[in-house]
């Protein structure tokens, strides 16, 4: 069962990359972690005496967050769209913002000797493509903050349970997306690896539960999965943290079916939507399925022959 839930994982990590960029760059997350140091939320009085001290970046997608994050910069930034390619002498981070799904265009677009300046904003599970590609260690963020319209100024993500703000980095360029960020009256965590980790790890869990469960309740939003159908989801984000824990070999903070569902709160418009999962994981996704109602199975057989004793 143990590897069934793993695969429920896998899968659930593809299907999340719709959620990533649910309105092309929206996403915010709680979760309490171990921080190396944080960056509080800017106060908008320092915001323009902060941005001149930002380092020009490439920006990879023209969406909502890579068009908000260029107007955090100080005007020297180069944002390239789908298709373009990104200079090899145009020195800073890279900051990609595109779907899931673009990551292959946006690597072969990118100067391997660059590499190494790229910083993803994507969520769900990329170690897996990081190391595929050669990537290692490779920088990246998790946007807590949601922009709802082109040009619009981002919301910072807080709940009752993280008013502190829930947006993390973490890598090389963790500092300077940090000051980016703050520039624009947004907070920011830089973590250690361990921490960014566990964080990472629980907002794809909450991506993966609610999405799935709302998939099972057409026309239901993140917030009605939260308060109509909150035990289903809370065995899921139990199930999938056990699972996590037990991969990885991590201990997570208590209480987070409580943090997940105060995030939920926070964002209860969103609407809830399995999408670009993966062809090939479909037939590990049946075999998952197949592996439950077996269970399920078993576990009546088990309560039927104990009443019948």
């Amino acid at each position: 069962m143990a590897k069934a839930s793993s695969t429920l994982f896998a899968v659930s990590c593809s299907a999340s990359a719709r959620f990533s960029f649910l309105r092309r760059s929206e996403s915010l997350k709680p979760s309490v972690s171990r921080a190396r140091f944080a960056v509080p939320m800017a106060m908008a009085a320092a915001s323009a005496a902060t941005a001149k001290k930002l380092a020009p970046a490439v920006i990879v997608g023209g969406g909502r967050v890579g068009r908000a994050l260029q107007e955090m910069g100080n005007g020297e930034d180069l944002l390239v769209k789908r298709g373009e390619a990104v200079p090899v002498d145009f020195e800073g981070p890279i900051l990609v913002c595109t779907r899931n799904d673009d990551l292959d265009a946006v690597l072969e677009a990118t100067p391997q000797s660059r590499w190494k300046d790229l910083v993803f904003f994507q969520n769900g599970m990329m170690e897996p493509w990081f190391e595929s590609k050669g990537l290692g260690d490779t920088d990246q963020v998790l946007a807590y903050f949601a922009v709802s319209k082109l040009g619009e100024p981002p919301v910072d993500g807080k709940t009752d349970t993280n008013p502190e703000g829930l947006t993390a980095a973490y890598g090389k360029w963790a500092s300077e997306i940090a000051a980016r960020l703050q520039s624009g009256g947004l907070s920011c965590k830089v973590l250690d690896k361990e921490a960014f980790q566990k964080q990472m790890l629980e907002k794809l869990i909450w991506i993966c539960a609610f999405m799935l469960v709302g998939a099972r309740h057409p026309g239901a939003s993140v917030g009605t999965v939260e308060k109509e159908y909150r035990d289903e989801v809370s065995r899921l984000i139990q199930e999938l943290a056990a699972a996590a824990a037990a991969e990885k070999g991590l201990t997570f903070e208590e209480n987070m079916v409580e943090r997940l569902c105060a995030y939920s709160r926070a964002v209860s418009h969103f609407p809830t939507a399995v999408k670009e999962v993966h062809i090939s994981l479909l037939s590990s996704l049946i075999s998952l399925f197949q592996c439950m109602c077996m269970c399920i199975s078993i576990c009546f057989t088990t309560s039927f022959l104990i009443i019948a004793v």
